[in-house]
């Protein structure tokens, strides 16, 4: 005699492909959108936020178990709408019906915040920059630290599912954690509202009160400037670059020179 342990029978994936269409064509009738996990390939995240965020989750053992079937369903298609809010996932992924799940994250305590950004401090240029994953060695390694970083650990993740597997990570939540990386190739400032603080503090700095020691303001790579005014600048010269658009200066009007009066012509005299 065979048990089931109260689990449905398996589905295929076309099949669990066709039933979550249909219920997302349901609930988009009724206003609700859905904002689905796509993925091209085996690789689930590509840049450096995504893969530090699939990394951090396969480091702790609590998840080992459930992690191999997260990757399939999440690379299958399963995960058919995953929204991140502050501190919170919540997902819609094809099992042998449709499972919601939630996932709760704490935000990142206050101090472990203020020694982020001491650390951070000056060692990050643009937001670009941060948003790429252009960063040092040293910075990279300090937001992906494991006790000290940005990334959450266990204590700080509270799942839920409605399917009927009682383990603390089923199968599907697994499959949103791993949506949550895919997201942060393309929406890296995701990780930071789920930690419920700002990405932009980490490149604030005060104003120095000292420019440099000659007395010269800090150069702009032609790169950066293309960035912040939104132009491509093809190998020409910042300072020429630059140049462009300043204003022009007034032409200075050569000084009027006043004529010189001819001298008056003298009347002959009588005749001496």
């Amino acid at each position: 005699m065979g048990f089931d342990y109260g689990f449905k029978p398996y589905v295929p994936v076309a099949q669990r492909r066709a039933q979550a269409a249909h219920e997302v064509a349901k609930r988009a009738q009724k206003g609700q959108s859905a904002a689905p996990v796509v993925i091209d390939g085996r690789t689930i995240a590509a840049t450096f936020w995504g893969q530090a965020w699939c990394t951090n989750l396969e480091g702790y053992s609590d998840f080992a178990n459930r992690l191999p079937r997260g990757r399939t369903y999440v690379r299958n298609g399963s995960v058919v709408d995953l929204k991140v809010a502050a501190g919170k996932v919540t997902a819609l992924v094809s099992g042998s019906e449709l499972y919601e799940v939630r996932i709760d994250i704490t935000a990142l305590p206050a101090a472990q915040w203020l020694a982020l950004k001491a650390q951070c401090a000056g060692r990050i240029g643009t937001l670009v920059e941060l948003l790429q994953g252009k960063l040092s060695k040293a910075v990279m390694e300090t937001v992906a630290d494991r006790a000290r970083g940005l990334f959450p650990k266990p204590k700080e993740i509270t799942m839920r599912c409605s399917c009927p597997d009682s383990a603390g990570m089923c199968k599907h939540v697994a499959a949103a954690m791993y949506g949550v990386g895919h997201r942060l190739d393309s929406s890296p400032e995701t990780l930071f509202l789920l930690r419920g603080v700002d990405h932009r503090d980490l490149i604030r700095q005060p104003i120095p009160a000292r420019i440099g020691a000659k007395g010269t303001a800090p150069k702009i790579a032609a790169g950066d400037l293309g960035a912040i005014f939104g132009i491509e600048i093809d190998g020409e010269p910042v300072a020429k670059a630059a140049a462009k658009v300043r204003a022009k200066p007034a032409v200075k009007k050569a000084a009027t020179v006043p004529k010189k009066s001819s001298p008056a012509k003298r009347k002959p005299g009588p005749p001496t």
